[in-house]
């Protein structure tokens, strides 16, 4: 590395840390290289975007930091999902050719045996010398050594191959432990909400959060199956995705249960939000695949709550959550409170 780009790497590095510090990010290898590549100002339209989530939530929420991460920073061999489904069509490919092999062996074995048999009822028949009886036996012993060795270490590659598989069953849980997504939305998931919403807690910034319950979803799975359920679920979380404006964020809570981050807006203004969305949600209609007709009677409810001071994530959740439950209780497909 010569002088001037140690010198540069240096001034990053002190400019990266106390900006950190300032927006409440943990020291984390990821986000050492966010910030560096930040202050770097090599990415232009990442600094964009980082400085716009700090405009909307005074602070990076970890999600974003995360995202912008790996949208701009990370290698694209940098893929874990790949690694994983690589290794796996390897150790596919080592045990297809050793039980190919062994196969061949024993199909091999079995025409030896088939063969050696043979001229041993010849014994009786012509007479065989003891030498010559002597020497089919010595070829059966030679050719079964072959085949246990064969076998032997067709064994010991399904046994490594065991022990491989649990390996990248472990590795493979982690990884969608550690995903941000939720697979079928396409939303941040439960993970990246609450870990953006300790963040949010902790920085004392005003926001407030919204959840939102699809409306007799058990009725869809039961009466049009869980396909049609699926397409609802991604139907409703593109909607909720095209709200996602002024940096508002999306996640799927669980199950049909989805959750809004409204940075800087009070419980009214939320609130206006959340009946927006609900009129939307009104509008979808989903096709069910199996009778090919439209199905628009999907309406969802709504339960909204402004963080306090001092507030805790859950406590805050557990507000929105009572409002969401009384929703349902008065009929659903509204949203409540229902004034401010």
């Amino acid at each position: 590395m010569s002088k001037k780009l140690f010198q540069k790497s240096t001034e990053n590095l002190r400019k990266a840390v106390p900006l950190m510090i300032k927006n409440q990010v943990p020291t984390t290898p990821t986000n050492y290289a966010l910030w560096y590549t930040y202050v770097d100002n090599s990415l232009p339209q990442m600094n964009k975007e980082l400085d716009q989530a700090i405009t909307d939530y005074g602070m990076c929420p970890p999600a974003t930091g995360e995202t912008l991460y790996r949208t701009y920073v990370a290698s694209k061999t940098e893929t874990d999902i790949r690694q994983l489904r690589s290794s796996l069509e390897l150790l596919l490919n080592e045990v297809s050719h050793s039980m190919t092999d062994t196969l061949a062996d024993t199909q091999d074995f079995q025409q030896m045996i088939d063969k050696n048999f043979d001229c041993l009822s010849r014994v009786e028949d012509e007479g065989l010398s003891f030498e010559e009886v002597m020497e089919l036996v010595r070829g059966l012993i030679s050719e079964s050594k072959e085949i246990r060795h064969s076998t032997r270490f067709l064994n010991n590659q399904l046994n490594t191959a065991s022990s491989e598989v649990e390996r990248l069953k472990k590795q493979l849980e982690q990884v969608q432990k550690d995903a941000l997504y939720d697979s079928l939305s396409s939303l941040l998931n439960r993970r990246a909400l609450d870990n953006d919403l300790v963040s949010l807690c902790a920085t004392e910034q005003p926001f407030s959060f919204i959840l939102v319950d699809i409306d007799h979803f058990k009725k869809f799975n039961d009466e049009y199956g869980h396909l049609f359920g699926d397409s609802v679920i991604k139907a409703i979380a593109r909607r909720l995705q095209l709200s996602c404006r002024d940096g508002i964020t999306a996640y799927r809570f669980g199950g049909e249960e989805f959750a809004l981050v409204v940075p800087g807006k009070n419980l009214r203004v939320a609130r206006q939000l959340a009946e927006s969305i609900r009129r939307a949600i009104e509008k979808v209609s989903v096709k069910d695949k199996r009778s090919n007709r439209q199905v628009d009677h999907i309406t969802a409810s709504f339960g909204v709550a402004e963080y306090s001071a001092k507030e805790s994530a859950s406590s805050l959740i557990d507000k929105a959550d009572k409002q969401l439950y009384e929703a349902k209780r008065l009929g659903r497909n509204r949203v409540l409170p229902m004034s401010v």
